[in-house]
């Protein structure tokens, strides 16, 4: 068990309250004028977790807080208290026997994603394959390559996407063109590092793990979420430049070259992130 004085504790915490605001600043002054965004939402309905629960620092499993018991978090869920006199910790074992069944999932995932090869050749074409032979999407702005130019590229290409939260948003006549046929049930044996949306995923895996991780490794994975996301977007069929993001033109030599050479640099990071929740949680 590792003791953070009280001014250590404390200044983690308002250091950790300070870039969270930060993060999700502009989220939230859009919430406040009711207005949507393409891009960043996603990073708050898809994963449904409000900028206050970012916000919230946790110091982590194995770390025990000095003089903590008059403070508001004395009042938190799976904090007890710790060893010496006025302090505070995480219950870890709590946690994971009321949680037996997603704390067993996330190592799971976690380590066999960060195990398994990556792969850099889908070339974000889930966001098209989304697309495919539609005439409604799942965003309002427009198709820079117009309906015909879209399955036009869908059908030059293979389409290998591995993860199944983005398979399962696949049209009805995309479905076949894809080289597996990814389930709930297979994530555990199909996601792998250099999947998009399993890196963003990581940020899902920390804030599930609740106090078990530390609001650092936490706010790093969100940030890591975001900078995916944008990728993410700017590989996508989508013409957003009215929001500031100029298109990865995947249809073409130079586009995938440079989506393939963010999605390594992405891949690289997510695994380092994989190792440190593990390593703070597990030790």
């Amino acid at each position: 068990m590792i003791t953070l004085t009280e001014p250590e504790w404390r200044a983690r915490e308002s250091a950790h309250a300070r870039r969270a605001d930060a993060l999700t600043a502009s989220h939230r002054a859009r919430q406040a004028r009711g207005e949507k965004h393409p891009v960043w939402d996603f990073l708050f309905t898809y994963y449904s977790y409000k900028p206050a629960v970012l916000r919230r620092w946790h110091p982590g499993a194995g770390v025990e807080l000095e003089n903590a018991r008059g403070d508001a978090r004395a009042q938190w869920r799976w904090y007890v208290p710790g060893s010496s006199p006025g302090s505070l910790a995480v219950d870890v074992d709590a946690f994971e026997r009321e949680k037996t069944s997603l704390t067993r999932l996330i190592e799971i995932m976690l380590r066999r994603t960060a195990a398994r090869p990556g792969q850099f050749d889908c070339f974000g074409l889930h966001e098209w394959a989304m697309a495919y032979r539609q005439d409604e999407h799942r965003h309002p702005q427009p198709l820079r390559l117009g309906r015909a130019g879209t399955d036009d590229v869908v059908e030059a290409h293979d389409l290998r996407c591995t993860h199944f939260d983005a398979f399962r948003f696949f049209t009805p006549d995309a479905v076949p063109r894809n080289r597996l046929r990814p389930t709930r049930e297979a994530q555990p044996d199909l996601d792998q590092p250099g999947c998009l949306h399993a890196g963003m995923d990581v940020y899902k895996w920390a804030i599930k793990l609740g106090p078990l991780v530390p609001g650092e490794i936490l706010l790093d994975a969100f940030e890591l979420a975001s900078e995916i996301r944008q990728l993410d977007m700017e590989a996508a069929p989508y013409d957003l430049r009215e929001h500031g993001f100029l298109p990865v033109q995947i249809e073409t030599p130079e586009g995938k070259a440079e989506y393939v050479r963010r999605q390594r640099a992405f891949a690289e990071r997510g695994n380092t992130l994989r190792t440190r929740i593990l390593e703070a949680w597990r030790g």
